[in-house]
């Protein structure tokens, strides 16, 4: 069984920077695609970054050049850097883990609990 355990939440002002981890367990990690997705107050989870296996990034409109994701195999985490937080970025920030290049939504067995990111401006 998956297991994935988010850390690195917390209160940052707008224009500061803050590095969320996701320890994966109970997997070949190195096999998946891993992803982040957030959801604010009153909105749908969605999309942020994801990378591959292989280790190609994609990331969403709302975040391309202020995130960055990244993954250690080593340590079966993977990491998203947002570089310069603004007052939207606030939401519940989650991991998600992909079955070799696919990620499945509906498997709620293949996602964290969320770490909680808080902007102060």
């Amino acid at each position: 069984q998956v297991q994935l355990v988010e850390s690195g939440g917390g209160l940052v002002q707008a224009g500061e920077s803050l590095k969320l981890s996701c320890v994966a367990s109970g997997t070949i990690f190195s096999l998946n695609a891993m992803g982040w997705y957030r959801q604010a107050p009153g909105k749908q989870r969605e999309l942020v970054a994801t990378i591959t296996s292989g280790g190609k990034e994609y990331y969403s409109d709302s975040v391309k050049g202020r995130f960055s994701i990244s993954r250690d195999n080593a340590k079966n985490t993977v990491f998203l850097q947002i570089h310069t937080v603004k007052s939207d970025d606030a939401a519940i920030y989650y991991c998600l883990a992909g079955v070799s290049d696919r990620f499945f939504l509906d498997d709620d067995s293949r996602w964290g609990q969320g770490t909680q990111v808080t902007v102060s401006s």
